[in-house]
């Protein structure tokens, strides 16, 4: 305990802690906006854009300067983004196949200007390399301030244009014919994209950074079905699993923090898919069995009612041979005793005979009835006539 205590007052650990779950905050929050807008492979593509940008930064600075290499990464991610918006607007391209171009040529680039600082040699050049799996060691306390003022602005974009937004994820055509300016806030929800994967180059790299952007949206889109909660869960998603992957891989010597953070919140994205209320696959399996259940169900009480309107009779005794035929196999005992138990239908003897017989319960009659869609013309066994209809 004592060992984590002084590993976390540690100044390198805490920039890199409170670097993560920064990322990790603003990376959630503008990732809800893409996957709802069905581009989730918009922050993989700008990420990958982003590779020549550095290149070119550093070209033009004649070294490895972070303002210099940012702002290249901000700039050819920008135009990554606007070329795509611009091919899905003006050919018939979909979305996913101008983002496929987009990610392939600006990629392709990126490796050629790497290739040609890394043969001009330079121990500068070597450090670049850091941008495609990031290095978390190389946050400094002023990179924090760059972060937090991103984040800032990004959530104050986000508030201001809050039901723009949300109509635009939501139906882009129905906020065009609204009069809404689409493709403006469209473009203002890439810039915000593309600023969040530049500030993440550093931790996360060109190639994992996609994962930090979509994963926790993903995962958060399990839980809930309002866009406000799902915006503040995907944020502290991915908040909570970047710090987790700091503080994990700070613990551990020449564990790389991107690739444990990606780790860790793909984990969140597995749990929320398998268990999350309504939408997991543990749920949807209970459901699918439940479903069956009133299924069967349905057929033995609608059996039991057909045998007692036959015969007129609401309190029918139905022997087992008879349901046996007329459902083509006799029910599960676990079944009958859980109709048994809601108050469905109730065991009888009908003497001189030994076989089980069973009954309907009025409950069990109306019950049938409504699943049916008939009404109930049972005869009582006192002679007088029910009927129901629900």
């Amino acid at each position: 305990m004592n060992a984590l205590i002084d590993l976390i007052s540690s100044g390198i650990v805490q920039t890199v802690l409170i670097g993560a779950a920064l990322l990790g905050a603003i990376s959630g929050m503008l990732g809800a906006f893409a996957v709802l807008r069905r581009q989730s492979l918009l922050g993989d593509a700008l990420s990958h854009a982003a590779l020549p940008g550095v290149c070119l930064g550093f070209l033009v600075a004649g070294g490895r300067d972070l303002g210099s290499v940012l702002a290249g990464a901000f700039a050819t991610g920008a135009l990554a983004a606007l070329i795509m918006m611009l091919i899905v607007r003006r050919t018939t391209l979909k979305t996913d196949a101008a983002l496929g171009i987009v990610l392939s040529v600006f990629f392709a680039v990126g490796i050629v200007l790497l290739t040609v600082i890394q043969t001009r040699g330079g121990a500068g050049s070597l450090g670049l390399m850091t941008f495609l799996f990031g290095q978390a060691a190389a946050i400094l306390r002023a990179d924090l301030w760059i972060m937090g003022g991103i984040g800032l602005a990004a959530l104050v974009l986000v508030l201001a244009f809050w039901k723009e937004f949300k109509l635009v994820s939501f139906d882009a055509d129905y906020a065009r014919a609204q009069g809404f300016p689409v493709t403006l806030l469209e473009a203002g929800l890439t810039v915000m994209v593309a600023l969040a994967i530049v500030v993440g180059l550093q931790l996360v790299g060109v190639v994992l950074m996609v994962a930090l952007l979509i994963a926790p949206a993903a995962a958060a889109r399990q839980w809930t079905n309002t866009l406000g909660t799902m915006v503040m869960l995907s944020a502290a998603i991915g908040a909570t699993s970047g710090a987790a992957g700091a503080l994990i891989s700070a613990t551990t010597r020449g564990l790389a923090t991107g690739p444990v953070v990606v780790l860790i919140v793909t984990g969140a994205v597995l749990v929320s898919i398998t268990v999350a209320p309504g939408r997991g696959l543990l749920w949807q399996a209970l459901a699918a069995r439940r479903a069956r259940a009133r299924i069967s169900d349905g057929r033995v009480l609608t059996t039991l009612h057909s045998l007692a309107e036959a015969h007129d009779d609401a309190g029918y005794p139905a022997e087992q041979g008879m349901l046996q035929t007329a459902l083509g196999a006799m029910p599960p005992a676990a079944q009958i005793n859980a109709l048994e138990r809601r108050g469905l239908i109730r065991p009888v003897t009908h003497p001189p005979e030994t076989t089980p017989h069973w009954e309907l319960t009025e409950a069990g009659h109306a019950e049938a009835a409504a699943i049916s869609g008939a009404p109930d013309r049972t005869q009582s066994p006192d002679g007088s006539q029910q009927e129901g209809k629900q």
